[in-house]
């Protein structure tokens, strides 16, 4: 039975919904992150520190029965910011937890270790082939979870397509900002791909049962999203919709929107990057089948409600939501750059 948990990365979005879920629940949590908690949680301690210090990991692992790693660093870091925090922070806190015979650590991956697959919907046995700096150290994260699974450490990796929820910003705000400000908004092409997406209570759920399932059955990998999951197009105009102000998705030539979005991420003026505008192109969405048939999990929401549940929120904390934007951690809405003045044209 866990009832100690340490959570990684508790400032972030994902970390801080883990910490209240398990509190809630009477279990003793204790976050570690670089930055205080968003929301503090009363009942919860939290520890200033890096992951990749051992002389904090090991402070804050002693006695504990999981700990769930969701420290990472955003696509937008530079490559050596992220490979150290992505793999070096995780060896560290495996390291740590061995070390202290802490018994289960949950290791938060990404379906972006494999890249941009062929196969939808991608199963977990997918070749992984990174594409970028990001995927490439998610990769090498997993590999050190594989090296501490032959160890004897439980280590269940659950791999989540991109989820929303309540404090999720990135690139979503640009969407939101432009639906409550009455603009249309621009898909590559039709928009008719289907990007899958989940939910952030899903998450936090799947968190909590791989927690609790017996070691033969949590010490695996799963892909994690939504059940339900409609094109880009449908989604984006569910949240224009959702504004009120009677605007529609756009389409864009696919060629010359892709040659002026690249040549703005070449010149740094724009935060789309070159894995998400690969990613849009096509079809993306993971086999859950292993989720529902191993660990009996099945996701509550639809891409649709995730979405328009996030929206909905972030409407809620607009007038907050004017300060400084850094882009720096997933709470933050991202520097639009150059096509905040592509805005005058929708």
């Amino acid at each position: 039975m866990v009832t100690n948990v340490v959570v990684t990365g508790a400032a972030g979005v994902l970390g801080g919904q883990l910490v209240q879920s398990l509190a809630a629940q009477g279990i003793e949590v204790h976050g570690l992150d670089l930055r205080p908690p968003a929301e503090p949680v009363p009942g919860a301690r939290h520890s200033e520190g890096d992951v990749r210090d051992p002389r904090v990991v090991r402070r804050v692992v002693a006695g504990v029965d999981a700990i769930v790693h969701c420290a990472a660093a955003l696509p937008s870091y530079s490559a050596e910011e992220i490979r150290s925090v992505i793999v070096d922070g995780t060896r560290n806190v495996l390291t740590c937890a061995h070390q202290a015979g802490v018994p289960r650590v949950v290791h938060i991956s990404s379906t972006a270790v494999y890249g941009l697959p062929k196969l939808v919907p991608t199963p977990e046995d997918h070749p992984r082939v990174p594409v970028d700096h990001y995927s490439t150290a998610k990769v090498l994260a997993e590999d050190v979870c594989a090296s501490f699974r032959a160890k004897d450490l439980c280590v269940p990796v659950l791999r989540p397509k991109t989820f929303l929820g309540p404090g999720r910003m990135g690139l979503f705000s640009m969407l939101f900002e432009w639906a409550a400000e009455g603009r249309n908004f621009p898909v590559l092409g039709r928009g008719d791909v289907r990007v899958q997406m989940f939910a952030l209570e899903d998450l936090v759920d799947v968190v909590g049962t791989v927690l609790r399932a017996p070691e033969d059955i949590a010490n695996d990998t799963y892909n994690v999203g939504a059940a339900e999951f409609s094109t880009l197009r449908e989604d984006f105009q569910a949240v224009l919709d959702r504004a009120g102000h009677g605007r529609r998705v756009v389409s864009l030539p696919i060629g010359p929107a892709l040659a002026v979005l690249r040549a703005l991420q070449w010149a740094r003026l724009s935060p789309v990057y070159g894995r998400l505008l690969s990613k849009l192109r096509g079809d993306s969405y993971v086999s859950i089948d292993k989720a529902r048939e191993r660990l009996g999990f099945t996701p509550r929401f639809s891409n649709r409600e995730a979405i328009l549940r996030t929206f909905d929120w972030w409407l809620g904390q607009r007038a907050p939501r004017l300060a400084p934007k850094s882009g720096t951690t997933s709470r933050d809405p991202w520097r639009q750059g150059a096509l905040s003045l592509a805005k005058v044209l929708f």
